[in-house]
């Protein structure tokens, strides 16, 4: 009898996570630029965060036509960062990325990205991309100067007054060596429904070992849809404020914590005076509880670092988180929420 011949096993380049919820109008546009990146050593995580409309039914379809791709169901939906890290643990990939099911890519986008990580040889690459609304499309780049070159990722956090790698917090902005994924730096927190890219970014700048930037406009972007949870001004859109605690702890339990909280709490300022100012948009009772807590959040920070902060600001943001930080002391009920 001959032998059997030996089983081979497909070795995976890149592990590609793409979360969707009921995104039916734009998820065609996502699967066919998957498609126009498909290789044969690529794979493509589709996980379903339990959609409600015909999303489910779109991404069957995309499991059966595009090579490498694997649809995986959530039970309960979970929001964004809990479907990314279902398909990190789903990920067999030498290396990862994301994108977002309502995005989508130019042709060949992953592979000049992985052709890149590689030849560099560092821990992850990022890259700028395309913002599009409507018909408008704007150049987003990567707020770091120097491309194509290996860079210590700790020294691009700083200087804490202008913007740096870490205000550019797009997960699916790059691409992401599997040795991070086992020291454990590319999972984000469970449940957080908004600004989860915020602690991600600041923890794999400041534990990396090794980043560079490179010049590729491969990502569109889409901005402005109604059902983005941006777009939507309910109790979800105030896990910012988790987001941006978790920075400050993590921050403040890091050897450079002198040198760095100023820009984490320069940063985390700067986003409650936005949400401040466009507070029109929230629910009443939404609104009242983003007053409270974030007045809380300012009261939480360093105060030495956080005077030092607001006496930099403009006068305008720093007048209004001045009285946010006087008014609005937190009752018992609201600090459970």
């Amino acid at each position: 009898m001959p032998e059997a011949a030996p089983r081979v096993t497909r070795v995976v380049k890149l592990s590609v996570i793409v979360p969707f919820y009921n995104v039916r109008t734009y998820a065609p546009d996502t699967l066919r630029s998957l498609r126009l990146n498909a290789r044969d050593d690529f794979e493509f995580l589709l996980v379903d965060d339990c959609s409600t409309d015909e999303t489910p039914e779109i991404l069957e379809k995309a499991e059966r036509e595009i090579p490498g791709a694997r649809l995986i169901r959530h039970r309960e939906n979970g929001g964004l960062a809990t479907a990314r890290n279902t398909g990190l643990a789903a990920a067999r990939g030498e290396h990862l990325t994301f994108l977002d099911g309502d995005d989508w890519l130019a042709p060949g986008h992953f592979a000049h990205l992985l052709s890149a990580l590689e030849e560099l040889g560092c821990d992850f690459v990022r890259t700028d991309h395309v913002q599009c609304t409507g018909r408008g499309r704007t150049v987003r780049r990567v707020p770091v100067g120097r491309r194509g070159v290996v860079l210590d990722p700790r020294e691009a956090i700083l200087p804490a007054d202008r913007p740096t790698a870490v205000d550019y917090p797009y997960a699916w902005a790059g691409m992401y060596h599997r040795r991070l994924l086992e020291r454990g730096l590319l999972h984000f927190t469970d449940g957080l429904r908004t600004a989860e890219d915020r602690p991600w970014i600041w923890r794999l700048h400041r534990d990396a070992d090794s980043f560079a930037v490179i010049s590729r406009l491969g990502i569109f972007y889409r901005r402005g849809i109604p059902s983005s949870l941006t777009q939507i001004g309910d109790v979800r859109q105030l896990d910012f404020l988790r987001a941006f605690d978790q920075i400050l702890a993590e921050t403040a339990a890091d050897r450079d914590s002198a040198l760095l909280l100023p820009k984490a709490v320069r940063t985390y300022c700067a986003v409650i005076a936005h949400h401040m100012g466009s507070i029109g948009k929230f629910e009443p009772e939404v609104a009242r509880k983003l007053r409270t807590l974030s007045g809380a959040a300012l009261r939480r920070m360093p105060q030495d670092v956080l005077d030092d902060v607001l006496g930099a600001m403009d006068s305008e943001r720093a007048t209004r988180l001045r009285r946010l930080r006087r008014r609005h002391p937190l009752t018992g009920g609201e600090a459970a929420a």
